[in-house]
């Protein structure tokens, strides 16, 4: 009777283990003094930090989306591991959670060895960026599953914050200020909208050249990670919101208290000339409600700390709190 080996099935078992070595580098520079243990365990162990009074753990999970197939299809694999690790831990900060320690989930038909650790490079680097350490993942092969080539993504962060300081909506106060920080481009929602305008609608290709950058580099700059930046500026900050999908319009009042509402001037928005050209083939009010319009994070403050932050960072002022009912108005 003949036989069959698992290799044969599409799962390559000696292919897997020589990315593990090929990763140990990679994953070992992200690795602070409370991280246990090696690589290579069942499970990744973390020591937790001291110097809480009420200590609170903080999660959050989240993808690249089909920025993905951008990746795939252009063959330039180095970014968007950081997007993954910058979707997760942007989303902590919001919550004023420090990030700790990172996780990943990567999930192919067929493990490229050197497309994976280019993958797993850009997840290391992200969490070099945010402080975290990559202290475990997952590398799937479902041949069947995804299409020749395909691969996806998951990340999980796991954080920590003061139990008192989880609830923003007390410190948010009408006459507050509004201070976007600039985004990098993007960052990593609608891009399912973005492939269809440039690579459909418009017939671009990889290669056009855009404010005289080829397009693909402006599609796939990695979410700008916020983390080391929210540590500085911490005590002068009231709440802060990540934009992602659904823009100013639908992240902003997720910080607001029921009473007020937020009036964002379109005009003080730094447009990137990426958005400025795909807002003439997209209506004005679908880029707001899709993408973050070159805002990456808005930061609710006192106006008696915004010379501060202004002086700190790359913010400028976009906006104010005023009472009325919850939502962003941008006018």
């Amino acid at each position: 009777m003949s036989t069959i080996s698992y290799k044969e099935a599409g799962v390559d078992i000696d292919a897997g283990a020589a990315f593990v070595e090929n990763i140990k580098p990679l994953v070992k520079a992200t690795f602070d003094r409370n991280v246990l243990g090696g690589i290579g365990s069942f499970a990744g162990a973390y020591e937790l930090p001291t110097g809480y009074k009420k200590p609170v753990l903080l999660g959050a999970t989240d993808g690249v989306g089909t920025k993905l197939k951008l990746a795939i299809d252009s063959g330039k694999f180095d970014t968007v591991g950081i997007d993954l690790v910058a979707m997760c831990v942007n989303d902590l900060i919001c919550n004023f959670g420090t990030p700790m320690f990172f996780l990943d989930y990567y999930a192919t038909s067929q493990l490229n060895i050197e497309e994976s650790t280019a993958v797993v490079a850009g997840i290391s680097q992200g969490c070099i960026q945010s402080e975290s350490a990559l202290i475990g993942g997952e590398t799937a092969e479902m041949p069947g599953m995804y299409t020749p080539k395909d691969f996806d993504l998951a990340g999980f962060a796991v954080g920590m914050a003061e139990k008192d300081e989880l609830n923003r909506l007390p410190h948010v106060k009408s006459g507050d200020i509004l201070i976007a920080l600039p985004s990098s481009g993007i960052h990593s929602n609608g891009f399912s909208l973005v492939r269809k305008l440039f690579f459909e609608k418009l017939d671009y290709h990889f290669d056009t050249l855009v404010d005289g950058k080829p397009l693909i580099d402006i599609l796939l700059e990695p979410t700008r990670i916020y983390v080391k930046l929210f540590k500085k500026l911490k005590d002068k900050i009231n709440a802060l919101a990540h934009i992602t999908g659904g823009g100013i319009v639908e992240n902003l009042p997720r910080v607001l208290p029921e009473n007020l509402q937020a009036i964002v001037h379109k005009d003080k928005i730094k447009l990137l000339p990426i958005f400025e050209l795909m807002s003439q083939h997209i209506e004005e009010a679908e880029m707001y409600r899709t993408f973050n319009m070159g805002v990456g994070m808005i930061l609710v403050v006192d106006p008696k700390n915004v010379d501060f932050i202004l002086q700190n960072s790359d913010g400028y002022v976009i906006g104010e709190l005023q009472e009325g009912p919850k939502e962003a108005k941008i006018i």
